[in-house]
């Protein structure tokens, strides 16, 4: 049987690149649509910003560690993949703004660290700073436009405070970057709703606390992990492609891309792969080094695209000698000067974690902002003893690790600066010229799980057009939701990976 009489009934045959989150979802995607699928990833392993792995003999996560259950993408992906009896909400959603030396309470009744009233933030803020918050409702209007950046606005309403002590540390954790470059209509789009429809920030704020006050109630946890590890849904992904029929090929880089008569031509090594369609589900500098010859204007776009670089600090000590605060860790404002900029008591927050060694308490920190290359040039015991130091300095624990794991994430973390939206607007009017062509993951619409995923099926659906057996396009993911935090950010991928 000829290749042509193979593909003869099919959707069609894609070619998605990069084995990340995003490149496996919308490889599972397409495979529901009948399509026939083939995975390129340059790395050794799949999976780009989720890594499963072990400290003192304790299965851990050393990438991002928990999903928001809050949207149903991930989620539902990871019921569908056969993972439904391993979601596990955290022991404890309690968190601390380690801050002007003590951890003080999580305030509750912001969005994303602006706060409603100035009471919501008693206890965190200085007098002062609680006064300013109150002039919000006598100034006049201040332009908001097209976009605005997330610290500035707040800071112009309701003072620096609020953005050093609270929005800082809250949009740092996700994103790694800087408030005031952080694009509010990217990085907290109901916020920016709610802001252009309102003079007051605060009532703008009110505004969205009363309006999810009446929404219906949604039952279960606002975030999920997965007993093993979020490192363990690409896995399942993967395994689910390969089960029906899709080939997943490691350690394989594509490496030029061709538009042909008939579709497209990807290059990787020595293969030549045929496709009628192409997902590029790769972090934006490789996604531009592929597409320049084809694509040379979306490829211009994506060069312009940054990214922030961090390290997680595993450290695992004999629970008998180390004492810690109560929650499930704490940020850390990068005002008051420290090296980490949040801590997660792991085995506190995941119950499977404290289930497989009752005797080890595993916790983990963070490091590296946008711009701190002096901080990340420091060597592994470097970034230990930092966060010794920190985490001395927050909660006393002065024990010896029986382990410690450096976890490095290079250019792991898109930033949306103002006018991020515009740029992906121009990049996918770009792609819309080349028919069977599409991108999806972090560096769109949103750098959490759930938003990774429903970029991938928007990129799968968006294909369908060039394929035999159309299927409708799904249209462009919805608002970006960033997640809360409580304890740790969300970290992306170390190599060049697939998203």
């Amino acid at each position: 049987m000829s290749e042509e009489e193979a593909r003869a009934g099919q959707a069609g045959n894609v070619v998605v690149v990069g084995g990340g989150i995003a490149g496996l979802a919308a490889a599972h995607r397409l495979l529901d649509r009948g399509a026939r699928v083939t995975v390129l990833e340059a790395a050794g392993r799949v999976g780009g910003k989720l890594l499963p792995g072990e400290i003192a003999g304790v299965r851990v996560d050393l990438g991002a560690e928990s999903i928001l259950a809050r949207r149903p993408e991930a989620v539902t992906l990871a019921r569908e993949v056969g993972l439904a009896d391993r979601l596990m909400p955290p022991g404890t959603a309690s968190a601390s703004i380690w801050t002007r030396d003590a951890l003080r309470p999580m305030p509750k009744g912001h969005v994303m660290g602006v706060p409603g009233t100035a009471a919501a933030l008693s206890g965190l803020l200085s007098a002062e700073g609680l006064a300013r918050i109150e002039r919000d409702a006598d100034l006049p209007p201040t332009e908001i436009g097209d976009d605005v950046a997330v610290g500035e606005y707040v800071a112009d309403r309701l003072g620096r405070e609020v953005v050093d002590r609270l929005v800082e540390p809250l949009l740092g954790g996700v994103y790694a970057g800087d408030a005031y470059r952080l694009s509010m209509r990217s990085a907290v789009p109901q916020l920016f709703a709610a802001a252009r429809a309102h003079t007051s920030l605060t009532a703008a704020v009110r505004e969205i606390q009363d309006r999810t006050t009446a929404a219906p109630r949604q039952g279960g946890p606002v975030f999920t992990g997965i007993v093993g590890g979020v490192g363990q849904l690409p896995l399942a992904v993967a395994e689910s492609v390969r089960a029906r029929g899709g080939e997943i090929a490691t350690g394989t880089p594509a490496t030029a891309l061709r538009r042909t008569a008939g579709g497209w031509e990807v290059i990787a090594g020595e293969r030549v792969l045929t496709a009628d369609a192409v997902v590029v589900a790769l972090p934006a500098g490789p996604a531009a080094a592929l597409l320049r010859a084809e694509a040379p204007a979306a490829a211009a776009e994506l060069s312009g695209v940054e990214y922030a670089s961090m390290a997680l600090i595993t450290l695992a000590y004999r629970r008998r000698d180390a004492e810690l605060p109560e929650g499930s860790g704490f940020l850390v404002p990068p005002v008051d000067g420290r090296a980490i900029k949040a801590a997660t008591f792991s085995s506190r927050k995941w119950g499977w974690i404290a289930e497989e060694d009752p005797d080890l308490l595993v916790l983990r920190t963070s490091v590296g902002r946008y711009g701190e290359s002096d901080l990340l040039g420091r060597d592994d015991a470097g970034l230990v003893a930092l966060s010794r130091r920190d985490l001395h300095a927050a909660t006393g624990l002065a024990a010896e690790p029986v382990a410690t794991r450096v976890t490095r994430w290079d250019d792991g973390l898109p930033q949306y600066p103002v006018g991020h939206h515009a740029r992906v607007a121009r990049i996918r009017a770009h792609l819309a010229a080349l028919p069977g062509l599409a991108v999806c993951g972090a560096a769109y619409d949103g750098v959490g799980i759930p938003a990774c995923v429903a970029s991938a099926h928007t990129a799968a659906d968006a294909v369908g057009a060039a394929l035999t057996g159309v299927w409708e396009p799904t249209g462009a993911p919805g608002p970006t939701e960033v997640p809360e935090l409580t304890g740790h950010p969300v970290p992306s991928a170390r190599t060049r990976a697939g998203e």
